[in-house]
This record gives C-alpha cells, sequence and structure tokens, in this order.
C-alpha cells in the first residue's frame, strides 16, 4: 500500500468551512464545523487517489509547498 501526503487548505466563512487540495485539481469539501470539513475532504482524496489509481493514472506528488500570507493596501 503507497501513502500520499497533500496539503490541504481549510477556510471559514458564515456559511460554515471549505477544504481544497491544491496538489489534486477538484478536491475540494464543505462542513458546518471543523471536524467535518476535515473528514469530508479526507474522503474525497482518499476517493480521487482510488479513482487515479484504477484508471492507472499518475498521482501528483511535490516536494515542497509552501504557505505565505500577502498583505495589499489599496
Amino acid at each position: 500500500m503507497k501513502k500520499y501526503r497533500f496539503s490541504i487548505t481549510i477556510e471559514k466563512d458564515k456559511d460554515g468551512y471549505f477544504a481544497f487540495c491544491p496538489e489534486l485539481q477538484g478536491c475540494y469539501a464543505q462542513g458546518d464545523t471543523y471536524e467535518e470539513v476535515l473528514e469530508n475532504i479526507k474522503d474525497v482524496v482518499h476517493l480521487h487517489i482510488e479513482d487515479r489509481a484504477e484508471n492507472e493514472e499518475i498521482v501528483p506528488q511535490f516536494e515542497s509547498i509552501s504557505l505565505t500570507t500577502l498583505e495589499f493596501a489599496v
């Protein structure tokens, strides 16, 4: 069994939580709580990887992902 590691971004707004995986196009999830969105994105990523494996597609792996914050004054 091969193991994978991916970055997950989780955002919160007035409607709840939104999560996505930048390395895997189309992998996103929503939830009412942090715990719910975390479980939902785990399911989505897992299904995405399984689907790629079944179709003998490459699962992208990145050595390093950087997260930074930029501030803008307009």
